[in-house]
């Protein structure tokens, strides 16, 4: 199902950002992307379309022709054989880095080390080693470093999150976090089924664990009760899937979240693909259940359900624009990465955006990843190794 969303989602804003390019300003933000991954289009090239102060003025790949293939398809100025070269670009403020988990680490160490300013895809890192390393670079170099975790810059998550810490319903007593792609939707040629490029599905499909962090203002669980990978059939060190059960300490009371991932989900009578299973989150209070559709991609199409326990009622809500943390900024057409985009311009101009995701965050994001591995007995995953070429998407 992830990576139907993501398909709708080059639809949605072919449409959309297509019909609203603005004029970019003199001083605009230059930004290079980092590799010739798929997610470019929907994840930063078509949200800057409509963005007046963003330009996209580099790419680079490991193969020159792919680099300028893809220059030429969306009409960016330059293209690079090489990482290094785009890194050295003067021109170039910031980078978007789309590379395999696996070399997270390695290639965002060198952007900062150059003086760009980063956006990161999830996962941050391959573990929370190299996530330290990273923070303590960007912290000594003042630059931006963030975690692409765009869903969280949604007017629909802030709606939820404002619920949730209203004290209206009460306290949370328990989450449950559930992400899935039907079995042959992820080509078992796929990055995500590598182990040396730091793959599986709960890095993939780590969202589970960063809705269950966000909407519960936790860090790093006391515990990870239990945690049970189903190996990929390929490659044993590789989850195909992972339950875990988290406990988080919230100031003295224990709550307990579960979550699962999987990227190769059975169909029903092993006939029909589950499409239905975006990822959702279901959150319980002491006076209410919330339950959030399709957390991840809210601009498509998502409900928050919200069942009243002392009433028996149920009212349903939805947000595409405005909220608690937007007000009137942001239009209902923007997608989930545009309003990450709008955030992550803010920052690194020095004006505080309506909201962030924090570099602490990231730390205990990876923290919580490398338990639940560690606790299902796969072992957290590892960098990989400069000489390994990843596939070519």
């Amino acid at each position: 199902m992830a990576m139907l969303l993501q398909l709708t989602t080059f639809l949605q804003e072919y449409v959309y950002e297509k019909g609203h390019e603005v004029p970019k300003a003199p001083d605009a933000l230059r930004i290079g992307i980092l590799s010739t991954a798929m997610i470019n289009s929907a994840a930063i090239i078509r949200p800057a379309l409509s963005h007046g102060g963003v330009i996209i003025s580099a790419i680079a790949s490991r193969n020159l022709k792919q680099a300028q293939d893809h220059a030429k398809k969306y009409g960016i100025p330059k293209a690079y054989g090489s990482y290094d070269e785009l890194l050295n670009e003067p021109g170039i403020d910031a980078v978007y880095i789309s590379l395999p988990n696996g070399m997270h680490g390695t290639w965002t160490k060198k952007a900062l080390e150059a003086g760009k300013h980063v956006l990161l895809e999830k996962p941050f890192t391959a573990n929370a080693d190299e996530a330290r390393q990273l923070v303590k670079l960007a912290v000594e170099k003042n630059l931006v470093l963030v975690e692409a975790f765009h869903w969280q810059f949604h007017p629909a998550a802030h709606a939820v999150k404002a619920l949730v810490d209203s004290g209206k319903y009460g306290q949370v007593l328990r989450t449950f976090a559930r992400m899935t792609s039907p079995t042959g939707s992820i080509p078992r040629s796929d990055i995500r089924w590598k182990y040396a490029l730091a793959g599986g599905s709960l890095m993939d499909m780590t969202y589970v664990i960063s809705s269950t962090r966000y909407f519960l203002n936790a860090g790093t669980p006391r515990e990870i009760a239990d945690a049970k990978a189903r190996a990929s059939r390929d490659d044993p060190r590789v989850d195909e899937a992972m339950e875990a059960t988290l406990r988080f300490d919230l100031n003295g009371r224990m709550v307990e979240s579960k979550i699962y991932s999987d990227m190769d989900r059975a169909n029903v009578l092993g006939l029909i693909p589950r499409i239905w299973e975006t990822p959702s989150i279901e959150i319980e209070l002491e006076h209410a259940v919330i339950y959030f559709y399709n957390f991840m991609m809210p601009h498509l199409y998502h409900y928050i359900q919200v069942y009243d326990k002392r009433t028996g009622r149920t009212h349903t809500e939805k947000h595409y624009s405005g909220g608690p943390q937007w007000a009137k900024r942001g239009e209902s057409w923007w997608s989930t990465y545009r309003y990450q985009l709008e955030a992550f311009v803010d920052k690194v101009r020095g004006r505080e955006p309506p909201h962030w995701i924090t570099l602490d965050s990231s730390i205990a994001q990876m923290e919580t990843i490398d338990a639940i591995y560690e606790k299902s007995g796969l072992g957290k995953r590892q960098p990989t190794p400069e000489s390994v070429d990843p596939p070519r998407p």
